[in-house]
């Protein structure tokens, strides 16, 4: 199923409501997977993953708020939105439980939908996540930070660059979660990184190490290791979810 998307309105039982549909692709039956992209990116990242994950798996790729077909809406611009948004996605679809599987800041948004929501986690598996800013190597996050002040600093000229400063303030600003937070995520969680992420491995042994069931893992690549170690991490993956 491809291009499926999200009525507007859809209601959680919170009582929030989406103001946008958000775009997804979805392939195979059975226990739901779902798919986070990073920044910047969009359901595409997981083009090597889709085909051999639902074999196994209902698989749900959604586009993030503002990223690839999926408005951004009016609002808040930020991770735990995105969080909230997943909610409203998954309770609209009748999914009460899930395997969430994140990379780089959609494995942020998976700890705050788990920290959130615990009860509709089954399997966790973080790829290339962080806690905090500063778990990104210095040479990598400078840049970042260099052009989130270029981008705000045209903010108010351009709609090109008040969406890239949007964009970069979550890399800049976010995420904020402490280890202690991670003690109360008891699911089976994989947290995975590649041999030489941006993300900095000290920091990646730190998730590891606070939650409560989880296991570190190194794959040969870098922060793209989906993409660019697809069967390492495939099999990782599938290996993991059928343990």
């Amino acid at each position: 199923m491809k291009g499926t998307r999200e009525s507007r309105g859809a209601r959680s039982e919170k009582g929030k409501s989406m103001d946008i549909s958000l775009y997804y692709e979805e392939r195979g039956a059975g226990f739901p997977l779902v798919l986070l992209h990073g920044n910047g990116e969009s359901h595409e990242y997981f083009a090597r993953q889709m085909e051999p994950f639902s074999r196994v798996f209902r698989v749900l790729a959604p586009d993030t708020r503002g990223h690839g077909r999926s408005p951004r809406g009016e609002g808040a611009f930020t991770l735990r939105r995105f969080a909230d948004d997943l909610y409203d996605f998954l309770r609209a679809r009748g999914i009460e439980r899930a395997h969430i599987l994140g990379f780089s800041d959609g494995g942020n948004i998976a700890l705050y939908f788990a920290l959130a929501h615990p009860e509709m986690v089954d399997h966790l598996i973080l790829n290339g996540a962080n806690l905090r800013p500063a778990g990104v190597k210095r040479r990598y996050q400078l840049p970042i930070e260099i052009g989130y002040k270029i981008a705000k600093r045209f903010a108010g000229k351009s709609a090109g660059a008040r969406a890239h400063a949007e964009t970069l303030a979550l890399m800049v600003n976010e995420p904020d979660i402490s280890p202690e937070q991670l003690h109360a995520l008891t699911m089976p969680t994989l947290v995975v990184a590649g041999t030489k992420d941006m993300i900095r491995r000290s920091h990646t042994e730190e998730i590891a190490k606070n939650l409560p069931n989880a296991t570190a893992l190194f794959l040969p690549g870098n922060h793209f290791v989906a993409a660019g170690n697809p069967e390492d991490f495939n099999a990782a993956v599938l290996d993991f979810l059928k343990g």
